[in-house]
């Protein structure tokens, strides 16, 4: 476990930045929900005096025509756009500097993301770019560091996971080292969402499930980290948790089901502005590791390592886990046995999804360089239920191998 001063170091910077928050300035976008919303936003952003677009999406998306109503709806409405797709699983620094060209040369003023948590945290990207013309995408990562009004930015998530049309974060892949940091900054909350169930109708199964608990880890370790949260987030982590359990399953045997899906759209909202304030933990920090080493999918790693984190942090996160599964109904006699069964209901819905429990692929020769980026990705911010160390980290890493 850490030592003292460690601990003493890393709570010591939760308090500060504790009360720094309050003057933060977050925010929840405004949004509008419902079936066939996407094909109505040439005329919100007509109304809202938005125009001269640039469309960051996903280029098979582009190929199956789903982009089209929304560009159909800009048509009509006379809202001049540039369409820049890409086809990469994550967003690196070259897509964010390809994007950013693209805005410049053609003239554009606003930028709307339509697609995962990739694509919206490609978008996010440029418009730290835009913001900051003359820095590398590198001199952006971190905390604070664009502190700047970006373009008007619209964020349409055709997946329910990542929360990114509510959050601070970017994640970004460096092209060179192909590391993931993230770029947190307020200024990166977009100023409009679409939350339209229909663009989540054909996910595949598997990428259904992923996102789902990708949405739950965010609320999870929103929730059990507590320090810096305010009564909001404690209430929108809830109510994720809750909208999660009761429809995960559902959109994930019956994908057509647009009620399930509108939830599992509202569920990752709520998480991602949970986590913007309330920080994520340890599940990332790791996660995000075997994102840049193995190429994990993000929602896979989150759904593997949330349950054996919080399990690994033990007594500590007894109490905010007994809590959650009184809001989903998993019964217990006492806070422990509760926590337990709130642990083991993400085991058995990872299984009834078919997803794996541990990552066999792990090799000896990159331990150290995940146990660094880890901890330097979560000490001292994430206010963690328990302060790992070095051989902490070591020990849980060696344990999901198995």
């Amino acid at each position: 476990m850490s030592n003292k001063l460690q601990v003493l170091c890393c709570r010591t910077f939760q308090s500060v930045l504790k009360v720094g928050n309050y003057f933060m300035g977050y925010r929840m976008p405004e949004y509008i929900e419902g079936p066939g919303k996407v094909k109505e936003l040439g005329a919100f952003l007509k109304e809202k005096n938005v125009s001269d677009v640039l469309v960051v999406t996903g280029s098979g998306m582009l190929k199956r025509g789903q982009v089209q109503p929304m560009l159909d709806g800009f048509d009509e409405n006379g809202i001049h756009y540039t369409v820049q797709t890409y086809s990469t699983t994550d967003p690196t620094s070259d897509d964010v500097e390809l994007g950013f060209r693209t805005y410049k040369e053609n003239g554009c003023r606003s930028i709307v993301a339509l697609g995962g948590g990739s694509r919206i945290d490609c978008a996010k990207g440029i418009a730290a770019k835009v913001a900051h013309p003359n820095k590398k995408v590198s001199q952006l990562q971190g905390l604070l560091k664009v502190h700047k009004r970006i373009p008007p930015f619209i964020a349409i998530p055709t997946t329910s996971g990542a929360g990114s049309e509510t959050t601070v974060a970017a994640v970004i892949t460096d092209s060179s080292t192909h590391r993931k940091a993230a770029i947190n900054d307020p200024f990166l909350i977009p100023k409009y969402a679409v939350l339209d169930p229909e663009l989540t109708v054909n996910l595949p199964p598997y990428t259904t499930a992923t996102t789902g608990m990708d949405a739950l880890a965010h609320a999870v370790e929103a929730y059990t980290n507590k320090t810096y949260n305010t009564k909001l987030e404690d209430r929108l982590a809830k109510e994720a948790v809750k909208l999660i359990h009761d429809n995960i399953l559902t959109v994930y045997e019956d994908g057509s089901n647009l009620e399930a899906r509108q939830n599992m759209q509202r569920a990752a909202f709520y998480a991602g502005r949970a986590f913007t304030r309330g920080c994520v933990g340890y599940v990332h920090a790791i996660g995000h590791t075997l994102g840049s080493l193995y190429g994990v999918p993000h929602g896979l790693a989150m759904a593997v390592l949330l349950p054996r984190v919080m399990r690994e942090f033990g007594a500590p996160a007894h109490k905010r886990l007994a809590e959650l599964a009184d809001v989903c109904g998993i019964p217990g006699s006492n806070e422990a046995e509760k926590a337990e069964a709130f642990i083991s209901w993400i085991e058995e819905t990872n299984a009834r999804m078919q997803l794996p429990s541990n990552f066999e692929m792990i090799q000896d020769k990159d331990i150290d360089q995940m146990i660094s980026w880890a901890v330097k990705e979560a000490n001292p911010l994430y206010p963690v239920p328990v302060i790992w160390d070095r051989e902490d980290f070591k020990n849980f890493i060696n344990k999901i191998r198995k």
